[in-house]
Order: C-alpha cells, then structure tokens, then sequence
C-alpha cells in the first residue's frame, strides 16, 4: 500500500465527522426544501419516538427502563467509544458533605455497559431485555449536519445464551430492528403525507449484509467512509459486519472499544472462509443529504475470552481492575447483545432533514449555523 494512500486510511479511522466547514458547506445540498415546517415537525418527532419505541420492544421482547446520565468515574463503566483515546467523557467532581464524601462522575457517552449490568439488576432472563431512551455528552465530535455534541440514542441490550453467539443469531436480530424502521416510515408518512415525496424514495425492504474483509477486497484502495459510500450505490441499506478486528491492510474497518462488542471472536462466512467478529453497523444512504447515513451501532458483546483478547490487542489489560470487567471475567454478568440506535439520526432520515438540528436541540458554532441557513436549513437553537 502506498504511504499516501495508508495515511489516507489512518486518518479516516480517527473520530467521526467531516473534518472542515469548508467540506460540510460543499456537502450540505443546495436544493434543500424541507417537507414539514417546525411545527409540524416536532408533532412528528414525537409520534415516531412513541410508534418505534413500542415495535422495538415487541420486536425484541424489550421491556423500558430507565437509564443514568451520570455515571461514577470509578466505576469503568462510561463507554469510550472507541480505544485510541481520543474521545474522553465529561467528568466532574461534587464536592458533597464538604468534600468529606465526594464523587467524581461522568456525565456517559453512552449507556452500553451500563446496560449489561441492568440485565442483571432487572431479572432478565434469556431473550428478555431492555430499551431505553438514552441521552449523553460527546464533547470531542466534530460538530457537522450528522453530529452533535449531544446525543440522543434508543440503547437496547438483551440477554442471550452461549450458543445464541453467532453470526445468525446477529442477522437475524438485525432484520427484526429493520424491519421496524421500514415499518415507521410507513407510519409516518401515513401521519405526514407530505413525507411520500416522490423524489426520495422508500427504504428498501431487505437489508443488505457484508463482512468488512470482503469490502475491503472490493474496494481495497479506498478509505472507510469512501468503500461505504461505494456501497450503499448498490445496496442502500446494509449492515456491515466484523467491525474492530484488524483487516488484511492491517487496519480496522473502524476503531471499537475494546470492552462492549465483541470483534475478535473467529467466525465464517457463508462460504467458509475465517472471520472476525459478531458485531457491525447499519448504515443507510441518505437521499436528502446524499450522504453515507450511520443509523445504529452494536452486536454481541464480549465474553470473557474475547474481553481479555481485546483489551490485550488494545493495550489496555489495566481496565480489567475495573468492576465491571472483574465481573465478565468471572461470568457474573449476563451474555447480550445490544447496540445504540440514534433517535436523531432516524428521525432526520425518516422527516427528510438535512441536519440533525432541525430535529435536535443542541449547541452548534456560529460557522455552521451560519452554512445552513444559507442553505435554507432550520437549526433549531
């Protein structure tokens, strides 16, 4: 691989985001004409939020709960999205009795190992779960149409069996997931009519799955973001599989946290070849902004083989003194499986936005408000 191009693919892997306003205003559309004023629009935020929330449940045989804002930083378990540190969680200190029994939190980035212990604390037994309707902090996001220091996520996490931990298992949990997602565009553009835009067109019914070694053999010289792009030309909604484990350019699709899913684990594909992984992301081509469009992170998470392997391949064997990996190392938690579906990200493909501020209240610099209402884009502030 030439040292131009490999450096191209090292720097795709490093945060999310665009990286300039200068490309977000190239990429943000011209023609943009949203389909409901914001009125409208909040009355449809919240009939979607209720309609998927109850078919996810049915769907998965999940059950509501409520989720923490904060965390306490001793306790390990903040998510940190990724494991090249590049993205740390807002902490503070609360002082508390006169600082004779303080707490330093966390305010989380998201709920994905807060969720495996409250299988635990909520008595769910095989194929019963949990949703919840999470919010957090991601502060070191470059803040563009599609990212938004805060975040908003239907978390899920449901508990399984040993031999529940495979690939088909995965796809098939997937497919419900998406099927519930086409099912809501259905409903609502029942509700808002003016949703059916004949010029955008429906989501496709099946989604498409791929392991991330074969779409690195289709496009191998491509960085990420551009073999994904490349994809969702042919398939439009596709969930990518064996995210984290090192690809044969000896880069991972993406970077993963080494202690939520598990992308080490051996596996094979449909014609018997090895890989890596029982985890991946579904992502979607946006017609509004014709863009690569994330919808859902996640997969089965760790067991205490794959957690060891991970943190090891990670260089970070010191977070097994955490609680929280003492206790999948001692199988005292329960095997799940899980993921992170933005409620954000969702409600702008399905209202047909083109940024997440027309459907998310958050802060946004001056530069990149100013860019979209150039573009006649409503950022609510």
């Amino acid at each position: 691989m030439a040292t131009a191009e490999r450096a191209q693919k090292i720097a795709d892997l490093a945060g999310p985001g665009i990286g300039t306003y200068e490309e977000v205003e190239r990429s943000l559309p011209s023609d943009y004409r949203p389909l409901l004023t914001p009125r409208e629009t909040q009355a449809a935020i919240f009939d979607l939020k209720e309609h998927i929330e109850e078919r996810l449940c049915q769907a998965l045989g999940l059950s509501m709960v409520t989720v923490p804002l904060i965390v306490p930083a001793e306790s390990g378990i903040n998510d940190l999205l990724d494991r090249d540190g590049s993205r740390t969680p807002v902490q503070f200190h609360i002082s508390n009795d006169h600082d004779r029994h303080p707490v330093t939190a966390q305010v989380v980035q998201a709920a994905t190992k807060w969720k495996r212990t409250a299988l635990q604390e909520f008595g769910m037994a095989r194929g019963e779960g949990l949703l919840t309707d999470m919010r957090a902090v991601r502060k070191d996001y470059f803040l563009d149409h599609d990212h938004s220091a805060y975040v908003d996520q239907w978390d899920w996490e449901k508990t399984i069996a040993a031999e529940d931990r495979t690939l088909d298992y995965l796809r098939a949990t997937v497919r419900s997931i998406w099927s519930v997602l086409v099912d809501a565009q259905r409903y609502i553009e029942q509700r808002f009519p003016a949703l059916a835009e004949p010029g955008y067109p429906p989501l496709p019914k099946e989604i498409h799955f791929v392991h991330a070694e074969d779409l690195l053999a289709e496009y191998p010289d491509l960085p990420r973001k551009q073999r994904e792009t490349a994809l969702l030309q042919k398939h439009p909604a596709v969930f990518i599989l064996g995210i984290g484990w090192p690809l044969a350019d000896g880069l991972p699709h993406e970077m993963r946290a080494a202690d939520y899913d598990d992308w080490a684990t051996e596996t094979r594909s449909e014609d018997g070849r090895p890989m890596h992984g029982l985890n991946g992301d579904i992502l979607v081509w946006d017609p509004v902004t014709r863009r690569r469009h994330e919808l859902m992170s996640g997969g089965i998470r760790v067991d205490a083989g794959s957690l060891r392997r991970q943190l090891a391949m990670a260089g970070q064997l010191e977070l097994l003194n955490y609680g929280y990996h003492r206790a999948i190392l001692h199988s005292e938690l329960p095997l799940s499986i899980g993921g992170g579906i933005g409620q954000s990200r969702t409600q702008m493909l399905l209202l047909r936005k083109a940024h997440l501020g027309e459907v998310t209240v958050s802060v946004w610099p001056k530069i990149l408000t100013e860019i979209s209402a150039r573009k006649n884009i409503h950022v609510l502030t």
